[in-house]
């Protein structure tokens, strides 16, 4: 028998709170072993599509499989999740704290306690393994609840928004803790509005606007939606320079900006030196994740927003 290539699978999910339709036909294929991402603004349907993949919520119309299971909670034991909402017992111990989340997935005491000590040592979080979550800084709270969401092993972590709220120091704490859970095996499936973390660490990604999926495909794919850009400083700004330029050239400073014309950057350039312009400056940069977010999103989106 094939081994399954898919950690989850779900097709047409649609859920509607009263007349309005939160999501509105959202398909995911999440490879096994894939860091993924669900990227999209504030209120385009994210928690509630998550939420709908656990099982938490049951979908108005679509299917969902995860590893395996037609009811994606009969693999919950396997499964890790951090929601959006966050919150600890306060008087728990940090150890403590990991150790019971595990204890909820099925973890004996006494091996969520043991590693709940190792995690935070990895984590540079050693030190606060028997204070009170009540004396925790607000991120260290919360990487405490994200350890205890994988404390477990489980062979699916799903975390809402996990970077919400922590510093810098903390937001490479959990890139790196991500990383090594896609090294131990595990699936990872993440939501985020935050495009640069989106950027150093999914496999794959799914755009979301407005409840529907935008875009689905890897970062590079995601880039080559859009053109390079080009910086262009002349030596000599002669008369007659602008109409040698492409026609979307903007003026910048003492230079232009463009997109790289399809017939590529040489013979513009060419044309620029024969025509006594010169170039005394030239940068070319490739379309970041998050321009092609903004093209794909649209400025109203990212200024609205839905349910979540």
């Amino acid at each position: 028998m094939d081994r399954p290539t898919l950690a989850l699978e779900a097709q047409g999910l649609v859920k509607r709170f009263g007349d309005r339709r939160v999501v509105d036909g959202i398909d995911i294929a999440v490879p096994l072993g894939a860091i993924y991402g669900v990227l999209g603004p504030n209120g385009a349907g994210k928690t509630t599509t998550l939420r709908m993949l656990l099982g938490i919520l049951e979908p108005d119309q679509g299917s969902r499989t995860l590893l395996g299971h037609a009811r994606p909670r009969e693999a919950s034991d396997r499964v890790g999740y951090l929601p959006e909402e966050r919150g600890l017992y306060p008087n728990m111990r940090a150890k403590d704290a990991i150790a019971f989340m595990g204890a909820l997935r099925g973890l004996d005491w006494r091996t969520g306690r043991k590693r709940a000590e190792a995690m935070l040592a990895d984590a540079g979080l050693g030190h606060a393994a028997d204070e009170k979550i009540r004396k925790l800084s607000k991120g260290m709270a919360q990487f405490v609840q994200l350890l205890g969401s994988v404390v477990h092993e489980p062979d699916f972590i799903v975390l809402d928004e996990p970077f919400s709220g922590l510093d810098p120091v903390n937001q490479e704490r959990l890139e790196a803790l991500i990383r090594a859970q896609r090294d131990r095996g595990a699936t990872i499936l993440f939501s985020t509005h935050v495009m640069a973390h989106a950027e150093r660490l999914c496999d794959r990604l799914t755009i979301i606007a407005r409840g529907r999926a935008r875009f689905e495909g890897t970062v590079a794919d995601a880039r080559a939606t859009l053109p390079y850009r080009a910086h262009y400083v002349p030596h000599f700004a002669h008369e007659g320079l602008a109409a040698l330029l492409p026609a979307d050239a903007v003026r910048d400073g003492d230079g232009w900006r463009f997109n790289v014309p399809d017939e590529g950057i040489e013979p513009l350039l060419s044309r620029l030196i024969a025509a006594g312009h010169g170039i005394a400056g030239l940068s070319i940069e490739r379309p970041s994740l998050h321009d092609v977010f903004v093209r794909i999103v649209g400025p109203e989106a990212l200024e609205t927003g839905e349910a979540a």
